[in-house]
């Protein structure tokens, strides 16, 4: 019997403040950027791919009021006084706008949020002044996921795709199994999706063990 064939719905994620997994790996960064009464103006937060960078920035981004920045409306953002969250800092980087954009938010006492995966003494600047501007962000950091966080993870990308395991026995297989990344544990719940439609089998062991 062939097998069925597998159209590519996109996934609709949610950004809202309880859709956001929470273990010790990520706890202090979740309780920073909520925290309505941070003093913090200019915050760096740093973690890995897939890590829910972007979901906390959203949450900020919300409380604060703020903008998404964009290059396609860079004169916008240089000229009102709006708190701003660039979201992937690397992604296409303009350094000499970027530096604009910070200087612009630190005379003006606005709120800034940056996300990467890098930390700023990570990235390859040629703009000394970007350098040293960043490094005087508050930082904060996501760490790679705990079993609390893989367990609750799986289980809302799963739900998402409304694919169900309710054996904590195969659960558990797979938090002990499972390369400890949060892009491991996206790619994991892909395949398991479309390996389970494709050939209409239910979420066994023996299916786990072909995409681990």
């Amino acid at each position: 019997m062939s097998e069925q064939k597998i159209f590519n719905f996109q996934i609709n994620q949610s950004f809202e403040y309880d859709d956001f997994c929470i273990s010790k790996c990520n706890e202090l960064a979740h309780n920073n950027i909520i925290n309505k009464k941070n003093i913090e103006r200019l915050i760096y937060l740093k973690g890995p791919a897939k890590s829910g960078k972007t979901h906390l920035g959203k949450i900020w981004k919300k409380i604060n009021h703020a903008y998404l920045f964009s290059y396609k409306n860079y004169e916008k953002f240089i000229t009102k006084n709006k708190n701003i969250f660039i979201d992937n800092l690397t992604e296409n980087l303009d350094e000499e706008k970027i530096f604009h954009i910070i200087n612009h938010c630190y005379n003006n006492n606005l709120n800034l949020l940056i996300t990467s995966n890098f930390f700023p003494s990570e990235i390859n600047l040629k703009l000394s002044d970007l350098t040293s501007r960043l490094k005087s962000f508050y930082l904060i950091q996501i760490h790679e996921p705990d079993d609390i966080l893989i367990n609750n993870l799986l289980l809302k990308l799963l739900y998402d795709r409304q694919v169900k395991i309710n054996n904590k026995e195969i659960l558990s297989y797979i938090i002990n199994r499972i390369n400890r990344t949060y892009s491991e544990i996206y790619n994991f719940v892909d395949k398991i999706d479309k390996l389970s439609l494709s050939k209409k089998r239910q979420i066994t062991i023996p299916l786990i063990k072909e995409l681990l």
